[in-house]
């Protein structure tokens, strides 16, 4: 068939869209009397078809044709028609927002199929099929880890070696080339259930660190070890290459891709992009005067709520002494959207890495930050740990935890009825509540769902149960006083959770009031609640 992977439905708004495909060669995409050429990419072929002159607070089906032929929906297809649903309906309607991180995809084997479990995704897509379109999600988003290049399946491990091209220097264990990203990817999004879900329901994502690899852009010492290995700039290249075409153009909205110099040089291009995308790999990894060259940050409006996804990987300033989560002028950039002109009664903040962790975790993490900086053997020894630990989320970027959580304060004091900041990756679920000076109107909260379907470590549970007890609170946050960490500037409290397993969490935004409800998959059709918070009561 033409149609390699895809549809996915990426950014909808009041009267357009953005459908993506992959197709197995060069051609005409047409969705709705819209169409676009194909652009390619080492031997692989894509469009992002921008679907305009639609009505505001619609609900249209759609077809896909690959050189006039109808490719999408597939034949004999058990799911229902896959849709638009535009922005602009009535300011008090409901809008439902589903989202969760880590998502391993399906495999053959039995012992580790049992050890990950159902998808929850996939569980989800089953359910909803069934489900009134009135009850159907308006955004999925997906914070990080939607592939795993450096935790491959058995399918994936047969697949790089039978590759008689690979580098002998690469390793076989992990992902290096552009073409093994494509499998990742396929292996990913080309399950019935998730494919018809992307297909209709507008899906915003972000990566983390498995996206690239474990521990990516943990600090300076991680990324001089890495540029030291011989397959690591082919490997950055190709991971932030399939990541712009696989998930960043499509959260851009046609404006933004419209004024998008990376997006108009591919579309003008004639004949292999990939020099192009070298090019924007490596200004997207190198640092200059405190910056990054690519901005993979981005804002969705929904209705009357807004979200704004902030890179909190790639965009990390790690050179020259410099510990920071995003340089300033990236960072400044999401401050002016999350106080930008128009009124929303919800603010949702994504960030792959939670902002408000279990407490004594986050102040781990600051003395960590601390220790690692030192000279001699207490720095090194700091270093190991961060890097076998993980302790690299905002917590262990302590001026950046700060300036997010003064951001987060003001726009808190702004109107809006809630601001949420939904995150993933420590695979665990939870519900905390921030308590920011000035006492803000807004209700502030962190909600986290982690994982959709991975295993989990038998040292997991206990570790995080014991991050979140009062005794191990105390003792951390003396700790991290005493080592002349600075007073956090807010409190917070865990409201519901820990919730261990695969999950998926589901935000209900309806006028000012906020619901969040977390689900676990009983079957691979169902679901069964494990926690229901009123985030405005």
């Amino acid at each position: 068939m033409s149609l390699a992977l895809g549809p996915v439905l990426r950014h909808v708004g009041e009267t357009t869209a953005s459908i993506w495909v992959q197709t197995g060669r060069p051609a005409t995409v047409t969705v709705l009397g819209c169409s676009a050429r194909t652009f390619e990419v080492a031997g692989h072929h894509y469009a992002l078809v921008p679907v305009t002159g639609l009505e505001p607070g619609s609900e249209v089906p759609y077809e896909v044709e690959v050189d006039g032929e109808r490719v999408w929906p597939q034949a004999a297809s058990p799911f229902p028609p896959s849709v638009i649903r535009t922005r602009g309906r009535a300011a008090d309607e409901r809008q439902r927002v589903i989202f969760g991180s880590c998502r391993y995809s399906k495999v053959a084997d039995p012992k580790l199929r049992a050890q990950l479990g159902i998808d929850a995704l996939d569980a989800y897509a089953a359910r909803m099929a069934t489900r009134p379109h009135d009850e159907w999600p308006d955004a999925l988003l997906l914070l990080g880890d939607q592939v795993y290049a450096d935790e491959l399946t058995p399918k994936n491990r047969r697949r790089i070696a039978g590759r008689s091209d690979r580098h002998p220097d690469w390793p076989d264990d992990e992902i290096v080339g552009f073409d093994e990203y494509v499998g990742l990817y396929c292996d990913s999004w080309s399950d019935p259930e998730i494919r018809w879900l992307m297909s209709t329901v507008p899906t915003a994502m972000i990566f983390d660190d498995h996206d690239v690899r474990d521990d990516w852009n943990t600090s300076a010492v991680w990324r001089h070890e890495m540029q030291s290995t011989p397959w690591w700039r082919e490997r950055i290249r190709s991971a932030l290459a399939s990541y712009w075409v696989y998930q960043h153009i499509g959260n851009l909205a046609p404006e933004h891709l419209a004024s998008d110099a990376d997006y108009r040089k591919v579309l003008e291009h004639d004949g292999d992009t990939w020099p192009l995308l070298v090019e924007l790999a490596d200004r997207a990894d190198t640092e200059t005067d405190g910056e990054k060259g690519v901005r993979f940050s981005f804002r969705w409006d929904l209705g009357n709520s807004r979200l704004i996804m902030i890179d909190s990987r790639n965009g990390r300033i790690l050179e020259d002494g410099r510990h920071l989560m995003l340089g300033d002028s990236e960072f400044s950039w999401i401050e002016e959207q999350a106080s930008a002109p128009g009124a929303v009664d919800h603010l949702m903040i994504g960030t792959s890495i939670p902002w408000l962790l279990p407490h004594a975790i986050g102040d781990l993490e600051t003395v960590n930050e601390i220790a690692a900086a030192r000279p001699g053997w207490r720095g090194r020894l700091g270093e190991a740990l961060r890097q076998a630990a993980d302790l690299e989320h905002w917590a262990a970027f302590r001026s950046s935890f700060d300036r997010l959580t003064a951001m987060i304060g003001r726009a808190a004091s702004n109107g809006p009825a809630t601001v949420t900041v939904l995150s993933g990756d420590v695979h665990h679920s939870y519900v905390a509540r921030a308590d920011l000076p000035g006492d803000p109107a807004a209700r502030v909260h962190q909600l986290t769902c982690s994982p959709v379907h991975n295993r989990i470590h038998w040292f997991v549970q206990p570790g995080f149960r014991l991050g979140w007890s009062r005794v191990a609170r105390r003792l951390a946050e003396r700790w991290s006083l005493r080592v002349g960490a600075p007073p956090k500037p807010l409190s917070w409290e865990r409201l519901a959770g820990p919730v261990f397993g695969n999950t998926l969490a589901t935000l209900d935004l309806t006028g000012p009031r906020a619901e969040v409800v977390f689900e676990q998959p009983q079957s691979s059709a169902a679901l069964v609640e494990r926690a229901r918070l009123d985030l405005t009561g």
